[in-house]
């Protein structure tokens, strides 16, 4: 019989803590699940990466439309997966693979107020927090499993594990709290401000 867990995030001060990703791994290796070659877009629109947040699983093709009048540059130093997209408007030809679990940060060379985020987790076992910092997840099969969280404000760009559970147990519950860079943010230009050249 599958399992189910509901998880709780909040932030290192206790407040509950929306649109965080909440993600299972395979502790022991024998309850991993079969991850395909997916599909997902990563869209550019107004000057802004959509979703903001994208979440995929190892293996994942993510193709990245530029959907604005201009040309974009996208980018990524990260661990996880390091890519360039050079200077383009449409859609490059070839997707791009995202292999390795991890965190990656997008960029955009020419907008330097862009910030994207992919979550490439290992197992087709996550969900995303609602206002109340809670997220659920089910069809767990049985076999020990790590849970792990993220959200956009961590410090580092790097899940945070949450323990383990037993997939065998019809119900779980978590909690996770996640240390959240109080930052300054970065604005856009006022509309009207400054021309476009690309």
């Amino acid at each position: 019989m599958a399992g189910s867990i509901t998880v709780t995030v909040t932030d290192d001060a206790g407040k509950p803590l929306q649109g965080a990703v909440v993600f299972l791994d395979s502790s022991d290796g024998a309850s991993a699940l079969p991850v395909g070659n997916g599909r997902a877009v990563m869209d550019q629109i107004d000057k802004t990466f959509v979703p903001q947040v994208l979440v995929v699983t190892v293996g994942t093709d993510v193709s990245f439309p530029n959907s604005d009048q201009i040309r974009h540059h996208v980018y990524s130093f990260s661990e996880a997966r390091s890519f360039e997209l050079p200077l383009y408007a449409g859609t490059p030809a070839e997707p791009v693979r995202f292999p390795t679990p991890g965190v990656v940060v997008l960029g955009c060379n020419i907008h330097d107020w862009m910030r994207g985020y992919i979550v490439v987790v290992p197992q087709p076992l996550f969900a995303t927090t609602g206002a109340d910092g809670r997220a659920s997840i089910s069809g767990i099969p049985a076999g020990n499993w790590r849970v792990s969280g993220w959200h956009p404000d961590v410090a580092e760009h790097r899940s945070t594990p949450g323990g383990e559970i037993d997939g065998a147990a019809p119900a779980s519950t978590a909690s996770i709290s996640l240390a959240i860079k109080r930052k300054l943010q970065l604005r856009r230009a006022p509309a009207g401000r400054g021309t476009d050249r690309y």
